[in-house]
Formats: C-alpha cells, sequence, structure tokens
C-alpha cells in the first residue's frame, strides 16, 4: 500500500534534516569543540540545507505538490530543522540531566527509575512526532 501524502511529507522532513546535519556535524568538526560541550555535541544552531538529496527529491516528487507550494516547502525544510535541532538538543538535555542523576548504566537502575527514564524519552519522542505530523499536513495544505 503507498503511503499518503502527509506520510510522504514526514520523510521528506526527515531528510532534510539528515541533509542538515552533514552540514552541521561538518561545521562543528571544522570548530573542535571543547570537551565540555554546551551544545550537546550538536553545534551552535541548526543548518538548513535547502539543496535536496536524491531521496529528499524523490519524495517531495512524490507528494505531488503544485508548483505554488516551492516556496512552502523551503520554509518548511528551514522551520523543520530548526525545530527538531531544538527537539533534539532537549532529548540530549534530558538524556545528560538523568544519567548525572542516575548512572549511565540502565541495567542497575530500579524498575520505578527506569520507568521514569522511559517516559522522558516517549514524552520528547511523541512531542516531536507530532509536531511533525502537523508540519506534514501544512506543507500538503492540509
Amino acid at each position: 500500500m503507498e503511503p499518503d501524502r502527509i506520510e510522504l511529507a514526514e520523510a521528506f522532513l526527515r531528510e532534510s534534516v539528515y541533509r542538515s546535519r552533514e552540514k552541521q556535524s561538518a561545521v562543528a568538526a571544522i570548530r573542535a569543540p571543547a570537551i565540555d560541550n554546551p551544545n550537546c555535541g550538536l553545534g551552535e544552531r541548526a543548518e538548513a540545507v535547502l539543496d535536496l538529496s536524491p531521496r529528499a527529491s524523490e519524495l517531495l516528487q512524490r507528494i505531488h505538490l503544485d508548483d505554488g507550494r516551492l516556496g512552502a516547502v523551503n520554509e518548511a525544510m528551514t522551520d523543520w530543522t530548526a525545530r527538531q535541532d531544538a527537539l533534539d538538543r532537549k532529548r540530549n538535555h534530558f538524556l545528560k540531566d538523568f544519567r548525572g542523576r542516575n548512572g549511565f548504566d540502565r541495567t542497575g537502575y530500579s524498575p520505578a527509575v527506569l520507568a521514569e527514564f522511559e517516559a522522558g524519552l516517549a514524552r520528547i519522542n511523541a512531542e516531536e512526532d507530532a509536531e511533525r505530523r502537523a508540519v506534514a499536513t501544512r506543507l500538503v495544505g492540509g
């Protein structure tokens, strides 16, 4: 069964973030961040890349947007890349704080601590999924 246009748009947004992460990691590597990096290893900021990977081009064709929506595509890519970056930082800070309080070895967590860990990640992941779905829905004009 063919994915619906919103699912394709979500995949497109993921792909645009992957492309942007390539640039972001290259910039961060050039700057050689300090060991105590307050930026979670993600660099200073999101690096939006508007040129499309082959996969992103394929997904965009499968979404069947009319030519008048191409400006909206660039806007959605830029906005989603920045928001995804913020959500990734939120996840990284959660992990850092949680591990700072409870240690790195999850096998040593009590059932209550493990449940707290999993619930915290699930909250952030659900927020990311809902926001990506909303952006994808706007992108396809839904």
